[in-house]
C-alpha cells in the first residue's frame, strides 16, 4: 500500500475516533515554575497504585514528569528526573507510605527504568544504587531488552508483571534509540515517554523511518486496548491550541493539561506517514511534530 493511502486510511480512523469535546483535567494544576515557593516535586495520585511527579522547572526548565506504579511483587518507578534536587527522598515517603496502607512488613523491591537514555530522564539514578532491594535498568537498548525481556528490539513487545499488574514494554526508538512506551493494562494509561507528549516531539532528520514504525506499532498494539490517557514525560505546549513555550523558558505559565487523548496518537500516526521521507516541522493543536539534525 502506498503511503498516500496508508495516511488516507489512517487519517478516515482519526476522524472517527477525534473527541466531540475536551475533556476536564486528568490532575490539578502542575507546578509551573510561576511561584518563587513551589516545591521542587509535585505528586499527583492517579489511583491507590499510581503516581505521577513533576520536577520543579525551578531546578531544571524540562520539567521532566516521573512515574511510580506499584504491583503486589514490584514498584516501577520510570524516570529518574533531569538533576539538580533529589529525587529518593520524595520516592522513598512514596513507597513507605503505600506500605503502611496495605499493612505489609516490607515493601516490594523497586525497579528503577526509563523512557529512554537522555540525560534528563535519569539524572537521579545514582540516588538508587546502594538502595536496599533496588534494580537500576541499564540505559541501552540491549540492557532494556534484556531486563524486561524483549526478545526482538524493536518489533517484540514485552508483558512484565509487578504482581497484580501487568504492564508492556514497547520499543519505539526513534527519538532515541532505547526509547519505550509502558502500557498499564490496569488503568489501561500509555506512558509514552518523549515519543508523544504536548509539546516538541524531537526525532533526527535521519530517524523519521524508525520514529514513523514506531508510531505504528502502538498503534497496532493499542487499537483494542482503549486506552484511558496518554501520559508523556513533559510539557511545553500552552492553552493554546498550537502555540509552544519558547525553549528554556524558565516559567510556564498558562500550561496545557499533562494528558493527551488517543485521537492525538492517530494523529500524529497520519503526520508522519503524511511527510513521506522528507521530514518536517509542522504544528499540531497539542503537539509539535520537530526534527532536528542528527548529532555528529
Amino acid at each position: 500500500m502506498s503511503l498516500a493511502r496508508i495516511a488516507a486510511a489512517i487519517t478516515a480512523a482519526l476522524c472517527l475516533a477525534a473527541p466531540a469535546a475536551r475533556a476536564a483535567p486528568l490532575f490539578d494544576p502542575w507546578i509551573n515554575g510561576v511561584s518563587a515557593s513551589e516545591p521542587q516535586m509535585q505528586v499527583q495520585r492517579y489511583d491507590d497504585d499510581t503516581y505521577v511527579v513533576r520536577q520543579s522547572i525551578r531546578t531544571n526548565f524540562e520539567g521532566p514528569f516521573l512515574y511510580l506504579l506499584f504491583g503486589k511483587d514490584h514498584v516501577l518507578l520510570l524516570d529518574t528526573g533531569a538533576g539538580g534536587l533529589e529525587v529518593r527522598p520524595t520516592i522513598d515517603r512514596l513507597i513507605e507510605d503505600w506500605r503502611v496502607v496495605h499493612g505489609l512488613h516490607a515493601a516490594p523491591p523497586l525497579i528503577v527504568a526509563h523512557s529512554h537514555g537522555h540525560g534528563d530522564h535519569h539524572q537521579g539514578d545514582a540516588e538508587f544504587a546502594d538502595r536496599k532491594d533496588t534494580t537500576v535498568v541499564g540505559l541501552k537498548a540491549e540492557e532494556v531488552a534484556s531486563f524486561f525481556g524483549v526478545k526482538a528490539w524493536p518489533t517484540d513487545v514485552a508483558r512484565y508483571d509487578l504482581g497484580g499488574r501487568v504492564i508492556d514494554i514497547i520499543p519505539t526508538p526513534g527519538h532515541q534509540p532505547a526509547h519505550i512506551m509502558v502500557f498499564d493494562e490496569n488503568t489501561r494509561l500509555l506512558l509514552s515517554g518523549d515519543a508523544l507528549y504536548p509539546g516538541r516531539l524531537y526525532f533526527p532528520f535521519d530517524q523519521l523511518a524508525a520514529y514513523r514504525d514506531s508510531i505504528d506499532r502502538v498503534v497496532a498494539f493499542t487499537k483494542d486496548r482503549k486506552v484511558s490517557h496518554i501520559l508523556g514525560a513533559h510539557i511545553e505546549m500552552t492553552t493554546t491550541p498550537g502555540k509552544d513555550f519558547a525553549m528554556e523558558a524558565p516559567t510556564h505559565p498558562n500550561e496545557r493539561a499533562l494528558e493527551l487523548p488517543y485521537s492525538d496518537l492517530l494523529a500524529l500516526q497520519a503526520a508522519v506517514h503524511a511527510m513521506g521521507d522528507k521530514a518536517r516541522v509542522e504544528k499540531h493543536d497539542d503537539f509539535i511534530v520537530y526534527p532536528i539534525p542528527p548529532k555528529p
